[in-house]
């Protein structure tokens, strides 16, 4: 006869407490407390918004 008390048990699993996990890179928390970082948009960028931006103001011979 089988045994069918292995198939219903509750599993066991192995749980990691916050303190146990990985520890986080000191010198990337510095830099982005610091506010490093790219702080303007690239000019290519602000060209490209434009052009969108422009593209979708109706004109005025448009009848929609």
């Amino acid at each position: 006869m089988a045994n069918k008390s292995l198939g219903t048990r509750q599993k066991l699993v192995f749980r990691l407490d916050p303190a146990q996990t990985k520890p986080r890179n000191p010198i990337a928390l510095a830099a982005k407390r610091s506010g490093a970082g790219s702080h303007q948009k690239s000019v290519s960028s602000i060209r490209q918004r434009q052009k969108l931006v422009l593209k979708k103001i109706p004109e005025k011979g448009d009848p929609d």
